[in-house]
């Protein structure tokens, strides 16, 4: 089975929430629509459903139009980033209930219930109602009944963003084994980049309505076409620097000169934006050939395992993230240094020209 969106556009009260997007996805694969709030994943995601119609452009399953057909006549199955479990039914019955609908035989719906009960390691809980449960146990349950309804297209809207951190990281671990096992097609939508690359499969980048770049996560991560499609992808967020290159040497906005080494060697003259992500920022440790800056730390965020270290620099703020505790206080003056081998450039239309690692 495969769905595909056509160049579908949506307008709602005069404004573009979806803008001509295209999209193909295959039995068995998980895509990740990850963007900030507002960029168009809640959308796509109904327009895949059928819960709403494309303004222009087709959805179409296995090459069939399927535009504007009701959502209760296609192989459909969601779960919210709330819990949406029936309160007075057991977990058993609230995974059994898309089946008692469908008027399965009871032989089935036992084997059914306890295969997805199995999968989501609820077995100890089925008699159990919801109020008894925990809220990870409570969205594998939501999870759970999705799956046994047995749908060929099973979409996920921001499903951990309501646990806490510990139920998150749980089910994040075990997501992927869920979606390998059940064979579906797989949608998730995420605003996080972390959890994008935990789930892995194939992420979609969206921005304000459109589809930036889809592929597989680590191609993406990696290899962003664009400025913009690198912003989404990086939390905390990429760190900016405006750089010329002229006469063999490079100028970083502030006035600091380097010699042109690394991915700079290979530009020609002229006007770019270098990005880097948190942890391609190191500080105080300036090897040969790499670009140091005079910075101010402004504060510092340390979660134990790693030290998140704001730093402030001629009108711009950057963040580095250190393996580690590091107690730097506010005010603090250090080099901050970047490796011209381990950064993206973008040319002043915003198109990537130089990564780590391409070709």
């Amino acid at each position: 089975m495969s769905v595909t969106l056509d160049h579908v556009t949506r307008v709602v009260d005069g404004m573009e929430t979806i803008r001509d997007v295209s999209l193909t996805l295959e039995k068995g694969t998980l895509s990740v629509l990850l963007g900030p709030t507002l960029s168009g994943k809640t959308s796509i995601m109904r327009l895949l459903a059928g819960l709403d119609k494309p303004t222009t452009g087709r959805v179409l399953v296995d090459g069939k139009d399927v535009t504007g057909i009701d959502v209760r006549k296609r192989s459909v199955a969601m779960v919210y980033q709330q819990f949406i479990n029936y309160p007075s039914l057991t977990v058993y019955e609230n995974i059994a209930s898309p089946l008692r609908v469908q008027g399965k035989p009871k032989a089935e719906i036992e084997r059914r219930v306890a295969e997805a009960a199995k999968l989501l390691r609820l077995e100890p809980f089925l008699k159990r109602t919801p109020l008894q449960l925990s809220g990870g146990q409570q969205q594998r349950t939501a999870i759970a009944r999705a799956l046994v309804k047995g749908a060929d297209l099973v979409l996920l809207d921001e499903p951990l963003a309501n646990l806490d951190y510990k139920l998150r990281e749980e089910l994040r671990a075990e997501l992927p084994r869920i979606f390998e096992a059940s064979g579906a097609i797989f949608v998730y939508a995420t605003t996080e980049p972390t959890e994008a690359l935990l789930l892995g499969g194939n992420t979609v980048c969206m921005w304000e309505g459109q589809a930036l770049q889809a592929g597989e996560t680590t191609k993406v991560y990696r290899h962003p076409d664009t400025l913009r499609v690198a912003q989404v992808f990086s939390d905390p967020p990429l760190n900016l620097v405006a750089i010329e290159k002229k006469n063999g040497a490079v100028e970083y906005a502030g006035g600091i000169t380097a010699p042109s080494t690394g991915l700079y060697a290979k530009l020609g003259d002229g006007a770019y934006r270098v990005g880097f992500r948190a942890h391609q920022l190191e500080i105080a440790n300036g090897q040969t050939g790499r670009h140091a800056f005079p910075a101010t730390v402004t504060v510092t965020e340390i979660t134990g395992s790693e030290s998140f270290v704001h730093l402030h620099r001629d009108s711009v703020n950057w963040v580095a993230v250190l393996h580690g505790v590091h107690e730097y206080e506010p005010g603090r003056q250090l080099d901050a240094v970047l490796d011209p081998d381990n950064v993206f450039v973008f040319d002043a239309a915003g198109r990537l020209v130089a990564s780590p690692g391409a070709n």
